[in-house]
């Protein structure tokens, strides 16, 4: 329900900013971007409160519904940059509150050796929720052209998880009475995860994979709209194609989660991450090609999104893995929420650096994809000294 009410928004929210409320792309995109801001002291929170005995998962899960709710509000009744702002500011605060304890309770309900398979099902159920409010959600702009109703929609879908953690969820949290974690400072358990060299690594490629996520969350679907030129028309695609599109990605990504995760759960973390890291480079080329083609242009973008879809199913549920491998059980919140940290990152640097992208002469807006292609050069050099740093026990997981 919580993903069914973000589809609404997700990739509708930029065309509505630019297009109907009349703002540049460049300001939009750095709006979306200061939820990231927000972000960072949810996550930071979140992860403190995860690992605390008078929190736990499950109190910081409610918190983030209540906040992410009134987020959702503001953004409704949003009719400038300044609103726009305050009203992301808001949700990102809430949602970085969620994922270190959503993250925690997967963890904590879930034995080592199936860990790979439980975050793919957790990202099947996002997939499917997404899916659902993303289609809903152009069907109702295409009928009533009721942009606002989105967000009040996706509020309601926060209240409803509000009470669905109330009434059914019990916390996961397993209490530790050894002395040494009783007297643990919160301060050396977050320096001791940034000390952990493989870990460190990781945050790095982690950063670039979200910064790569958030571009179909913000700069693709504007890129759609406003500069494919569809036939003669000189349009681009409708909300309803939009849309369809990114229906078509999602069921891909649902349809692919689980048997890739095991299929590559017979491989190590690195090779997950060089897998999708090269679909990532095959999609942004397809990206460019539907750009600058005057024909086929709905086939190229379709490819596309098949193609992102695969890239993120290959790497979320090991990404996830990795990171509560490396950490040490009392500090699971802690590396949770720096790993989501690198979420908050990614979404900061991406919209603003797309919008801003779009805001450019066109053979920049174009070739702004195939710079994105070219980068992955970099992750593989990264991965091949991930390989050589992470521990034998969990390159053999």
């Amino acid at each position: 329900m919580l993903e069914m009410g973000t589809g609404f928004t997700l990739f509708y929210a930029p065309i509505y900013f630019v297009n109907k409320v009349g703002l540049s792309t460049t300001a939009v995109g750095f709006a979306l971007g200061s939820a990231s801001i927000s972000g960072i002291a949810g996550r930071i929170l979140g992860g403190i409160g995860v690992d605390s005995p008078s929190w736990g998962r499950r109190r910081t899960l409610l918190f983030s519904a209540a906040i992410s709710a009134i987020g959702s509000l503001v953004l409704s009744a949003s009719h400038n940059f300044t609103t726009l702002v305050i009203g992301n500011l808001i949700t990102g605060f809430g949602l970085g509150l969620y994922w270190p304890a959503n993250e925690a309770v997967v963890a904590d309900l879930t034995p080592t050796e199936n860990r790979r398979e439980a975050y793919a099902i957790t990202r099947l159920a996002d997939n499917l929720g997404l899916g659902m409010g993303i289609v809903l959600g152009g069907v109702l702009v295409t009928t009533t052209g009721s942009y606002r109703s989105l967000f009040i929609i996706d509020a309601i879908s926060f209240i409803v998880f509000f009470a669905v953690i109330y009434l059914a969820i019990a916390e996961t949290r397993q209490p530790d009475m050894r002395q040494s974690q009783k007297t643990q400072h919160i301060a050396s358990s977050w320096m001791s995860a940034l000390s952990d060299r493989p870990f460190l690594v990781y945050i790095a490629i982690n950063i670039i994979f979200t910064t790569y996520i958030s571009q179909l969350h913000s700069t693709i679907p504007i890129y759609f709209k406003n500069f494919v030129s569809v036939g003669n028309s000189g349009q681009g695609f409708s909300e309803t194609t939009i849309s369809a599109l990114f229906a078509l990605h999602l069921a891909i990504a649902i349809l692919s989660q689980i048997p890739l995760a095991r299929i590559l759960k017979r491989f190590s973390h690195t090779v997950a991450f060089t897998f999708s890291s090269l679909f990532w480079a095959i999609g942004f080329s397809f990206i460019w090609a539907c750009g600058v083609t005057k024909t086929d242009n709905l086939i190229w973008a379709a490819l596309a999104l098949a193609v992102f879809a695969v890239a993120i199913t290959s790497y979320t549920p090991s990404a996830s893995s990795l990171v509560t491998d490396l950490a040490p059980q009392s500090q699971r919140g802690v590396y949770l929420s720096i790993n989501s940290l690198c979420w908050a990152i990614g979404y900061f640097i991406g919209p603003p650096l797309g919008g801003w992208a779009l805001d450019q002469p066109r053979i920049i807006s174009d070739r702004f994809w195939l710079g994105f292609s070219f980068s992955i050069i970099i992750i593989l050099a990264i991965l091949q000294y991930l390989n050589r740093i992470l521990p034998n026990n969990i390159k053999q997981d």
